[in-house]
């Protein structure tokens, strides 16, 4: 933790993860505790992390917040919630006779950046709100269990505070004590692992998580079926294929799991669509590519939003891509149009693509970029990366 003028300053950053056995839908509103059990895989924070600067200082007068450079309101609650959550642990930690110099009824400023486009089903809430309960625990000197704490803020985002792949327990207790993430495996464990993200908007999604997974819960007898009956059986399913890497297993359920989701969205009354025309094109793509070779080789699967997450084995990775380029030809960004890790051009062979490649749909896809499950929060100690200055204010960057 950094002291400046008075004023203790942290900055973390944390990762997206994305769901293979999906969240949707809450038994408890406030506390965020969900009807289901969920499993995901946490993504590298080379391509894609938030950032975050928690600072608190006597001078302060008032909690702020401050999200890719635009101030916005820091009363709202889910951020109160974890603000009062760090601070009733570090009071619990402390004791009554603590000489610790940061006081606890010092306001907060926080500045948080993402590194890729908020609120367009790319999971940025999660790393949000796991970033901003990971710099406040750093400030407050607050160890151990932040995985709940963190899901007050967004309950995916409890997944975020660990890295690879991560269990997030639905839990019994009426007080979500138990609704807690836990690793199952450490990114290490599946090193050919690899994940594209087929970014087909970075609009703002009409129908937001919160206020979608709520119309469910109230009107969709599939999404109880599905939370009570199928869930469960697929959660451990699940945890086998990826203890035995077994691509197969693990791609097919990833993809069921993922249409049974939007299923449920499309059981809502009135119903939510999340998938555009290029999303079921990338759908159909996947089926088609998977029924050349005769195996699964790449999975889909969407959350709350339009943009694909497919999962394949790093040798898939250069002709699928190849593949990508000639279905969705990039507009006009063609050194663009791939991300993230490097990945080797191939040339596509003609009979692959007769058989793949449907009709080309120029500028569908406006980019991918090419990842790998990476850890949790990090703590950065480079203070040039503090998104604050010394006066507790965004820093300019030029």
């Amino acid at each position: 933790m950094a002291e400046e003028r008075g004023m203790a300053l942290v900055t973390c950053t944390a990762p997206v993860n994305i769901a293979v056995i999906k969240y949707w839908g809450k038994r408890d509103t406030e506390l965020i505790l969900p009807i289901n059990s969920s499993l995901s895989v946490t993504l590298h924070q080379d391509q894609l992390r938030t950032t975050t600067t928690a600072a608190a200082s006597r001078d302060f007068t008032e909690d702020r917040l401050w999200l890719n450079g635009e101030e916005v309101d820091a009363a709202q609650p889910r951020l109160q919630a974890c603000l009062r959550e760090v601070r009733r642990l570090a009071r619990k930690r402390r004791g009554d006779d603590d000489p610790s110099p940061l006081n606890l009824s010092y306001k907060v400023h926080v500045a948080s950046e993402n590194n890729f486009p908020t609120a367009a089903g790319l999971a940025s809430s999660a790393a949000g709100y796991a970033c901003l309960v990971s710099a406040l625990a750093r400030l407050y000197g607050v160890e151990g269990e932040l995985s709940e704490v963190a899901r007050r803020g967004s309950g995916s985002a409890c997944r975020s505070m660990l890295g690879g792949f991560v269990q997030w327990h639905r839990g019994e207790r009426p007080d979500g004590r138990d609704s807690v993430a836990q690793q199952l495996a450490p990114e290490t464990h599946w090193p050919e692992l690899r994940v594209l993200i087929l970014v087909v908007s970075g609009e703002k999604k009409a129908v937001g998580s919160t206020a979608g997974m709520q119309s469910s819960v109230d009107t969709s007898p599939l999404l109880k079926y599905r939370a009570e009956a199928v869930v469960p059986e697929r959660l451990s399913r699940m945890a086998r294929h990826i203890q035995e890497r077994d691509f197969e297993g693990f791609g097919q359920l990833t993809m069921q799991d993922s249409n049974q989701f939007h299923a449920t969205c499309l059981d809502t009354f009135p119903p939510i669509f999340y998938l555009n025309d290029v999303s079921r094109a990338i759908i159909a793509l996947a089926h088609r590519y998977n029924a050349h070779h005769g195996c699964t080789k790449v999975a889909y699967t969407f959350d709350a939003g339009p943009n694909a997450v497919i999962f394949a084995l790093e040798d898939t990775v250069p002709e699928f891509v190849a593949v990508l380029r000639r279905s969705f030809p990039p507009a006009s960004n063609g050194d663009q149009f791939l991300r993230g890790l490097p990945v080797a051009p191939v040339a596509l062979p003609e009979e692959l693509a007769a058989a793949v490649v449907a009709e080309p749909v120029p500028g569908a896809v406006r980019y991918v970029l090419h990842t790998q499950p990476g850890p949790g929060p990090q703590l950065l100690r480079d203070p040039e990366r503090h998104l604050l200055g010394a006066d507790g204010l965004p820093r300019r960057t030029a």
